[in-house]
């Protein structure tokens, strides 16, 4: 007997989120149809309304409801500063730490050849404009440790530099409560390489 197609529908639309395989989002449309029709219709209509009410902001191109996000109307943020992440994700994992103040640019992806996107897909010309606004005086990357993470900030350096905008880079190295007994070859290399003196 076939799976009937509105149920293979949702499956495969289940798919779509990140980690979801096969089984997986089999599991979830059936636990959503047996278990939870509420809930499912709550996900749908929210859903639905995301799509309908949220937009790139036309300063930091994160995810707002109207033109220009909260963050970047605030007037207790430093301007003078602009940090570039790659997700929203990362822009909210930045303002957990309670250790920035500036404002931020979000690039909604990186430079990866593989996937076929270069630094043409991401659209660089918004955040070149808003790092040579007159107000930024330094431009923080705090793009991730991957290889398209540092593919993406060595592109950005680059491109800032010749513009002679000052440029920085968020360290990496051992994290706070680490063991040096159980921390990686590679970050440890790191931290010693960007160590810095007490004073």
């Amino acid at each position: 007997m076939s799976t009937p197609s509105s149920l293979e529908s949702l499956i495969k639309a289940l798919r779509c989120l990140p980690g979801i395989g096969p089984k997986s989002a089999q599991r979830m449309a059936y636990h959503l149809l047996q278990h939870d029709r509420s809930g499912a219709s709550s996900l749908a209509d929210a859903l639905q309304h995301a799509l309908g009410a949220l937009r790139h902001c036309q300063r930091c191109n994160t995810f707002t409801e109207a033109d220009i996000c909260e963050r970047c109307l605030s007037g207790k943020r430093d301007a003078s500063l602009l940090c570039v992440v790659e997700t929203p994700v990362d822009m909210n994992m930045m303002e957990q730490t309670h250790a920035y103040a500036g404002l931020y640019y979000v690039l909604i992806g990186r430079v990866s050849p593989l996937d076929g996107i270069g630094p043409r897909e991401l659209q660089l010309d918004q955040l070149l404009a808003r790092a040579c606004d007159g107000v930024v005086q330094e431009v923080i990357l705090a793009t991730n440790f991957t290889n398209e993470g540092e593919v993406t900030a060595h592109y950005l350096a680059e491109m800032l530099r010749s513009r002679a905008i000052r440029v920085s880079r968020i360290a990496r190295g051992v994290p706070v409560g680490g063991e040096l007994e159980y921390v990686d070859a590679g970050t440890l290399a790191q931290a010693v390489r960007e160590r810095r003196s007490l004073t």
